[in-house]
């Protein structure tokens, strides 16, 4: 199993279960990325303001809802702070009710519940509990700091929590088409429906069941592999350019916040760049007197050495 994404306990009562949260469920599906098909080069995206048409920085992005007719309104992270939020690591069963009351449309998100070593007991006389009462527990959870519903069911004697959208997210189907009223059903046809329901009648096996569109995406992609049909993509490395680029964001970001204070940024901006220049001019007249020591010093090195080679030679 991977990772338990949350800890807490589930209480019913003055009973307590210590428990861990693992996802029940993950997705196979291939991922794909979106490439240019010239060389495979990945497609990047910029957060550009629809606006001004800068590139805006992930700093400086909130959150904003947009009405039906077109306003904005935006919201900050003192908003948010605002807002009613819960930390609690309680799974507290609020009823337990009949399984059939529980409409399948209503379930989201399915988790194991595992008990903590100390808490196996308690956790099969829940189990034991639901099973012979045939029904499931309807719960409140926080997940995510956000107050949730949930049920809790037995299955294959793991104690699963799903969680449940609110009754205002689930559409009602108004469809006028499907009143009753308009609809003439002869006994013949209802006969033979019922003889189709018969004949197709059995049990429900998963293994019956294949995605057949995920095994031949797996085994084309498996074929370009082996047949070495795979695009080399070259990495660029960063550059003195790229460097450049960041310092511009970096000054662009400087320029926003001093402008939003009412500050000035055209001098503050540029008097430190030609100060730089001025500062950059002197250490290099600074170290040009080094250059000469050096060369003085490498011309007396050579004349020594020349005159003990030829004392050497009239020796």
């Amino acid at each position: 199993m991977p990772r338990a994404i949350w800890k807490g306990a589930v209480s019913f009562g003055l009973v307590s279960v210590p428990v861990k949260l693992y996802a029940a469920t993950e997705s196979h599906d291939i991922s794909f990325r979106q490439v240019h098909a010239k060389d495979g080069g990945r497609i990047r995206y910029q957060r550009v303001c629809s606006v001004d048409g800068e590139e805006v920085e992930y700093a400086d992005i909130a959150k904003g809802y947009e009405t039906d007719d077109g306003e904005m309104v935006v919201l900050t992270d003192d908003d948010f702070a605002d807002l009613p939020a819960s930390s609690s690591r309680e799974i507290s069963v609020e009823k337990f009710v009949p399984r059939e009351q529980i409409d399948p449309m209503w379930l989201e998100k399915s988790y194991y519940l595992e008990p903590d070593a100390a808490a196996a007991k308690p956790y099969a006389l829940l189990r034991e509990a639901l099973t012979e009462a045939d029904r499931v527990a309807v719960v409140t959870v926080s997940l995510r700091s956000r107050m949730t519903t949930a049920v809790l069911r037995v299955r294959d004697d793991v104690i699963v929590m799903q969680t449940m959208m609110w009754p205002d997210e689930v559409r009602k189907p108004e469809f006028s088409g499907l009143d009753a009223a308009d609809i003439d059903v002869k006994p013949q046809e209802l006969q033979m429906a019922r003889m189709l329901v018969e004949t197709l009648a059995g049990d429900y096996d998963p293994d019956e069941f294949e995605d057949d569109y995920q095994e031949a995406l797996e085994a084309l992609v498996r074929s370009k592999l082996e047949g070495g049909e795979v695009t080399h993509v070259e990495r660029k490395e960063a550059t003195g350019g790229e460097v450049v680029d960041l310092l511009a964001a970096l000054q662009k970001s400087v320029d926003a916040a001093k402008t939003a204070r009412g500050e000035s940024t055209s001098e503050t901006t540029k008097a430190p760049a030609k100060k730089t220049a001025k500062q950059t001019e002197k250490k290099a007249e600074k170290k040009a007197p080094a250059k000469k020591t050096a060369t003085k010093t490498a011309s007396k090195t050579a004349k020594k050495t020349t005159a003990k080679k030829a004392a050497k030679k009239a020796s």
